[in-house]
């Protein structure tokens, strides 16, 4: 399985651009087609839900990618 990791630069990102930002889409439509095929996971259960939202410390599974979703670290 490929790791990949997401840094956010705010609280949260939708699945569907969360998909399209890693580069595994080349758009947040073709994000939400995937999702709503059933071949995506969030913390190990299928997620449905195109445009949910995806937050810090979560793991979205996609075929032989799994993304770590990383908060932005604080630099003060």
């Amino acid at each position: 399985m490929q790791q990949l990791e997401f840094t956010l630069t705010g609280e949260f990102v939708e699945l569907n651009q969360l998909l399209k930002l890693v580069g595994l889409c080349d758009s947040g439509g073709a994000g939400k087609m995937l999702v709503a095929g059933g071949g995506v996971s969030v913390d190990g259960k299928v997620e449905l839900r195109k445009t949910c939202k995806i937050r810090a410390g979560q793991v979205v599974d996609l075929g032989a990618f799994r993304i770590s979703v990383n908060g932005q670290t604080d630099s003060r």
